[in-house]
């Protein structure tokens, strides 16, 4: 008799997991289509067609050499990325606790955003959903057990915007006409070897440090401070971003690899460390 309860009680478990996961499952697809569609409506059109090498004759070394190796004169601006990634997660401010991740991006370079939709295996059978998001100068971070039992619910047009602006600005390695002086980024000479690059979008201005390895190649992006989620509250940080394994997509040069970390007093903390399984561009025409 006892067997028989304690397998009707284990049956029911079951169950209702697997109808709060189903659940939380198609109330945060519909939650990520809505943020997709606020992306796209604020989408305007590209004030450049194509690369025009004459606009960066101007730009000191680094940055020209840059652009020459990883571009080339006359082919199509990117208006739009889709990618997936997967990596792995850490789960803790002050120890290691990576878990694996999978996710899907996408992104617009005018008006620039974008929507971060991941997934981190929490325990076995216990994903968290993220969405990490800057569309129409909001920044938005969202965290949920299941889609269902929210973690952290952050969205905000100060601190969070720039940081994720931010994001999307180191990013752009991934889709680098979004770097050309056309299309709103002005860039200063430091040394032969780095180069400070400011984005501004209406009333939010940022700017971050660049630097290039031998092969001319954006190797590090850095910001004196962007703003770290500790406990629900923004905490200005050193952060740095770190680029490697690129390959040829659509005739540009793009890592396929990245690390991003915090840079503490006590020492640089990563907490995401990615690789792109797919990437596809939208191009102007």
């Amino acid at each position: 008799m006892w067997l028989s309860i304690l397998v009707i009680v284990v049956l029911t478990l079951a169950a209702i997991y697997a109808a709060a996961f189903a659940y939380g499952a198609t109330r945060w697809k519909a939650n990520t289509r809505a943020l997709r569609a606020r992306l796209d409506s604020a989408r305007a059109p590209s004030p450049q067609q194509v690369v025009d090498f004459r606009e960066i004759d101007g730009l000191s070394a680094p940055v020209q050499h840059y652009f020459r190796a990883v571009l080339k004169d006359g082919q199509a601006i990117v208006t739009s990325v889709q990618l997936q990634h997967d990596g792995t997660f850490n789960m803790s401010e002050t120890a290691d606790q990576w878990r694996p991740f999978t996710s899907e991006q996408w992104v617009v370079t005018r008006r620039p955003g974008f929507v971060w939709n991941g997934r981190v295996a929490v325990l076995p059978g216990l994903p968290a959903r993220v969405h990490d998001a800057y569309v129409a100068r909001e920044g938005l971070l969202h965290v949920s057990l299941l889609g269902l039992l929210p973690v952290a619910d952050l969205r905000g047009e100060d601190e969070l915007a720039e940081g994720e602006l931010m994001r999307y600005f180191a990013e752009a390695t991934w889709y680098p006409t979004a770097l050309l002086p056309s299309q709103g980024v002005a860039w200063e000479a430091v040394d032969d070897r780095s180069a400070y690059g400011t984005l501004t979008d209406g009333d939010i201005a940022i700017t971050m440090l660049f630097t290039f390895d031998d092969r001319g190649l954006i190797d590090t992006v850095q910001a004196e401070a962007r703003g770290r989620t500790v406990r629900e509250e923004i905490v200005p940080t050193p952060w740095r971003g770190r680029f490697w394994n690129y390959e040829e997509r659509n005739g540009m040069l793009v890592p396929t690899d990245g690390e991003v970390a915090w840079l503490l007093p006590e020492g640089e903390k990563p907490y995401w460390r990615g690789h792109i399984t797919d990437l596809g561009y939208e191009l102007a025409q």
